[in-house]
């Protein structure tokens, strides 16, 4: 049945009759044989279904057992998304390895005597190879530890065969494998009355929706002044503070410039969505709200990162933590980087004003199945665990506020700050994405080299071909810290810092099976608030070595993430993912990476953040053990894992001393792991010269006067914890600071 009131981009199903991903016949069937050892059809009864729940029934567990990841449309959707999202060194690796199995000698080089037959010619090609033996080559693949790029390859293909197998959904917005598993999405349907509200549709242009031939009246009919420029092909409109991106440091740009009395033009390469319209499904909410469709990673494989990519930004898809800056960062800030804001009350002022405006609750009246773990597991072992505020009311019960908030309880940019913004006659533009800064030579001797005049940005509806062409007095960056300093290299900025200085908030994850019959702890892991406590690993406030909270991980995410040691294996691990808990350790990074093209991300860890990590991992594992866990165990390739009944002291502590922050599957090594980060900051930091940054301390390009960067790139280091009031409050400060220089006519 289909999901009524939610938009259509959020439906799910597949729209396309024809691929253009451009595979060859024999590239596909590579591609479908390496599918089929990834997930493969099983004989009845082989899976272990000892847990399984009143909602699994039999008929979907047979299901289960038969169905094959080679089986139409997921080898054409690997390769789609393959085409349409990855890097072009990922394709061209994925490409070249599936051509080179398609043909017997090809097979030969990678697959060595296992290929061989007892027919003519002898040697067959991987998809000619028994199941059996193709298992045995992939297995020995994910562990090869010098030909480490063909590794790479088999585990591109592995993240996105189960990340797309478990989060897909039909015409229908169904998964036929979630009933095996026992999963399911929020079926509340929204009243047609609430249907019609849109807070943000009276300053809303939705460029999707519109044409070459409307979208000059829509522009007009927002309050915009637009001249169409046939002879450049652009429309060209005129404003006091053009904003790129809407999200936390954008929305409260937008909010406070226009309450000056500003005329205000937001600009969002994402689509407008409101609580009506979100889906809860995973697969379509993560291709429609987060870079890359979710699958967005740093260049060795080593880390794969999450960030918003709609209006609202990463607000709209957070896991809600509303967490100040602690004071040991603020005193590092203000005394170390010597950026005076942060030891002001004027700092503390606006972290109240931001947490009034996006309703900051301390408590949470009852907490899910994965932070009861938490809880009880820190209760037991003698451990502190804080409770985590949320901008959200002290009952929210949303385990699906990453794909949206269905209730509108949590308060993200989109239905706070731009709904001010909006308000005070603020316009914004969805589906455009700048190109470029605007930069003429400075001609006041104002001491910076360029001035910043606006933005030159592109329609992404192919049905229109202009340009737009933005002057304003203010040009402000909001982009992130993935895609502004692209940008402002891109306009031809040249200061060293652009692009540096990239943290991440490196997270490893531990798990625990808690099996329903025999567990304390009531519901899935899918349900309830997402964080609603931390622990904090460390002897005091000013030395915390990591911090321990709770993931959301959808079916596609938990299997993509999970180690595949066999096509039984994983299986068996989904027939036990609603009650599998996710602890994370994340920690305060010293390393960092860099940035300076899009999607182009590099990083290195420092030794001590891989100690911290390691640290926390190891606090995860003994608390959820402490919870309760018949059985434990991370995401390192080789399946490490721990059994819990009826073994010592010792006995722990020997697989205790076994964990270990692993490199990623790029590197030299035979058991490496995934790591992920939905934080990332300092990318073009603030601070006291440019020589050490890449903005002053009111956030201005050192380069180009009356542009400024008012997102998480500006941070002069990681934060230590979920970063949204950080971002929020220093955009706040920055932001009034812009407002009083326009007011004062110095832009």
């Amino acid at each position: 049945m289909e999901r009524e009131g939610v938009h259509s981009l959020l439906k799910g199903g597949r729209r396309e009759r024809k691929y253009s991903h451009g595979f060859s016949s024999g590239e596909m069937e590579s591609l479908a044989s390496i599918c089929e050892v990834l997930l493969p059809p099983l004989p009845s009864n082989s899976l272990d279904i000892s847990g399984k729940g009143d909602d699994q029934t039999n008929k979907a567990v047979d299901y289960f057992h038969k169905v094959s990841g080679s089986q139409f449309p997921l080898p054409d959707e690997i390769a789609e998304t393959l085409v349409r999202r990855g890097f072009w060194e990922g394709k061209i690796l994925v490409r070249t390895v599936i051509r080179v199995l398609s043909s017997r000698l090809g097979t030969l080089l990678l697959c060595g005597s296992l290929c061989f037959g007892d027919k003519w010619p002898y040697i067959n090609n991987f998809s000619r190879i028994s199941l059996e033996k193709r298992e045995k080559i992939l297995q020995r693949w994910f562990k090869h530890r010098f030909l480490t790029p063909i590794r790479l390859a088999f585990v591109y293909i592995k993240l996105l065969c189960l990340l797309l197998f478990f989060s897909q959904v039909n015409e229908k917005s169904k998964n036929p494998a979630w009933e095996a598993i026992g999963y399911h999405v929020d079926k509340n349907k929204n009243s047609s009355e609430e249907q019609k509200e849109r807070p943000l549709q009276k300053g809303m242009v939705e460029t999707i929706n519109e044409t070459e031939s409307t979208l000059l009246h829509s522009l007009k009919q927002k309050g915009l002044e637009v001249i169409e420029d046939p002879k450049e092909n652009l429309y060209k409109i005129k404003c006091d503070a053009v904003i790129v991106g809407s999200g936390c440091g954008g929305g409260v740009a937008a909010s406070v410039l226009t309450s000056s009395g500003k005329k205000v033009i937001v600009l969002e390469k994402g689509n407008y969505f409101t609580k009506t319209d979100y889906s809860s499904l995973e697969g379509p909410s993560l291709d429609q709200l987060y870079e890359s469709g979710g699958i967005l990673a740093t260049l060795d494989g080593k880390i794969i990162i999450s960030a918003g990519s709609t209006v609202g930004g990463g607000s709209a898809v957070n896991w809600s933590a509303c967490i100040r800056t602690p004071k040991p960062v603020l005193s590092e800030w203000a005394e170390v980087y010597k950026i005076p804001l942060f030891a002001s009350t004027k700092y503390l002022d606006a972290m109240n004003k931001v947490c009034k405006r996006i309703g900051v609750t301390e408590k949470c009246d009852h907490e899910g199945f994965q932070n009861q773990i938490l809880s009880k597991g820190c209760e037991r072992l003698g451990l502190e665990v804080n409770c985590v505020p949320r901008n959200s009311s002290e009952n929210h019960y949303c385990g699906s506020c990453c794909y949206g908030c269905k209730t509108g309880d949590k308060k993200g940019t989109d239905s706070t700050w731009l709904v001010d913004a909006v308000d005070c006659g603020a316009a914004i533009i969805t589906g455009c994405k700048a190109e470029r800064f605007i930069l003429e030579k400075n001609k006041n001797g104002k001491g910076r080299e360029n001035k910043c005049l606006g933005v030159i940005a592109q329609f992404l509806n192919k049905k229109i071909s202009k340009k737009l062409l933005i002057e304003a007095k203010v040009t402000v960056s909001s982009c992130g810290s993935l895609l502004t300093p692209p940008l402002m290299i891109s306009s031809g900025l040249k200061n060293r810092n652009i692009g540096q200085n990239l943290h991440l908030h490196p997270v490893l994850m531990a798990w625990g099976y808690f099996p329903e019959e025999n567990s304390e702890f009531k519901g899935k892991n899918f349900e309830g608030g997402i964080i609603t406590s931390l622990h904090k690993v460390g002897p005091n406030e000013s030395n915390v070595k990591a911090i321990i909270e709770t993931p959301a991980l959808g079916p596609g995410q938990f299997a993509a993430l999970m180690p595949w040691e066999s096509g039984l294996d994983i299986k068996n691990r989904m027939l036990k993912y609603t009650r599998t808990a996710h602890l994370f350790s994340m920690v305060r990074d010293q390393g960092s990476g860099k940035v300076t093209t899009e999607g182009r991300i590099g990083y290195r860890f420092s030794a001590a953040d891989k100690e911290n990590i390691r640290t926390g991992l190891r606090e995860a594992l003994r608390i959820l053990i402490a919870a309760g866990a018949v059985e434990v165990g991370t995401h390192q390739s080789d399946g490490q894992r721990f059994i819990c009944k009826r073994r010592t002291a010792e006995e722990l502590e020997e697989f205790l001393d076994s964990v270990y922050a692993a490199e990623g599957p790029k590197s030299l090594v035979e058991n490496w792991t995934t790591y992920s980060s939905a934080h990332q900051m300092g990318s073009c930091r603030m601070g006291i010269s440019a020589k050490e940054s890449a903005v002053d301390e009111n956030g201005e390009s050192w380069e180009a006067e009356g542009l400024f960067v008012c997102d998480a790139s500006i941070l002069p280091s990681a934060v230590g914890v979920n970063p949204m009031i950080t971002i929020q409050s220093t955009a706040y400060c920055i932001s009034n600071k812009i407002a009083d220089l326009l007011n004062k006519e110095t832009l």
